[in-house]
């Protein structure tokens, strides 16, 4: 089964992940989410396959979230819209195998898929 990485390459973490990936055999295809914004639909689909709200893969502590939703309620579409509109919003790194994600925070999280 093939893998996904939602990558940022200036981001630690996402490095990290991928380094992980590779050191278990594993090439997964690398979107850098920030050059290739993801959609609506997208998103959602993510979120279903990690088991959360979207407001739980928001980065509430970037700038142009306090900027532009600080103090907003974020249900779950107006969070995919914010994301969609702003992808260094989401977090990351996001690994997909199949119907199931983790999130890479810890890098070592991504362990879960590889089982």
């Amino acid at each position: 089964m093939d893998y996904i990485i939602y990558h940022n390459p200036r981001c630690r973490k996402s490095r990290e992940t991928l380094e992980i990936l590779s050191e278990n055999g594993i090439e997964p295809k690398v979107v850098r989410y920030l050059d290739e914004p993801l959609g609506v639909d997208q998103l959602d689909q993510l979120c279903r396959k990690l088991g959360i709200e979207a407001s739980q893969l928001l980065r509430k502590n970037e700038a142009i979230f306090k900027e532009k939703f600080s103090g907003e309620k974020m249900e779950h579409q107006k969070a995919l819209r914010a994301m969609a509109d702003h992808p260094k919003l989401m977090e990351r790194p996001i690994v997909v195998k199949g119907n199931k994600a983790v999130i890479g925070r810890p890098p070592q999280k991504v362990l879960e898929l590889i089982s």
